[in-house]
């Protein structure tokens, strides 16, 4: 059950969200529902949605989550240009072997064992999550621009921390967000099993 205290406090953050929150959140959405569609538009509105999450992280003393956001917006970039190459049809889906797997959740914990005392020391609220959600997140971004299947698999565990990340800075409308990316996360990896299924 949800605590009457935090629920309204979640209530109250999500009432005094700024504009820029609010445009970030509708244009993150939009993202995630074009990538289900494989449509190379999703990468618009990914690139206007980061631009803005990256100051509005920057500001919640979340300092790689703004180096992610900003990442996110190069990576935009490269997605629309990657899935316009393709002669018109959908970008083909493709599987990861699981050796690929292994290497990149050990390369993720190295990393974000590295990271963590110096965003420890720089301030950070949650060096290790924020270290380790960067990474991940990188990782399953490339693998969306790829069209690799199992990116829905990284991106329901990164939207269930980031919507910790960000609740626990008091950025309620952005921890919102990524509660709707866990959902359409769901939706995403079934449709996208289906096609690679059928293809």
């Amino acid at each position: 059950m949800i605590d009457a205290p935090t629920f309204d406090s979640f209530l109250q953050q999500l009432r005094a969200s700024s504009l820029a929150e609010q445009i970030a959140v509708a244009a993150g959405i939009g993202y995630a529902l074009l990538v289900i569609r494989r449509s190379r538009w999703a990468w618009v509105c990914g690139g206007v949605s980061s631009a803005i999450l990256a100051v509005l992280a920057a500001g919640a003393a979340l300092p790689l989550q703004a180096v992610l956001q900003g990442a996110y917006v190069l990576m935009a970039v490269y997605g629309f240009w990657h899935w316009t190459r393709e002669s018109g049809e959908p970008v083909a889906i493709t599987v990861w072997p699981w050796r690929w797997h292994v290497a990149a959740l050990l390369s993720t914990v190295i990393v974000a064992f590295a990271a963590a005392p110096w965003l420890a020391a720089n301030g950070a609220a949650w060096p290790m999550l924020d270290a380790g959600v960067t990474v991940v997140s990188l990782l399953a971004t490339w693998m969306v621009a790829r069209a690799v299947l199992e990116n829905w698999v990284y991106w329901l565990v990164v939207d269930a921390v980031s919507f910790f990340l960000y609740a626990a800075q008091g950025l309620a409308f952005v921890s919102m967000l990524y509660a709707i990316y866990f959902v359409i996360a769901i939706f995403g990896l079934r449709s996208w099993l289906r096609t690679w299924r059928a293809g």
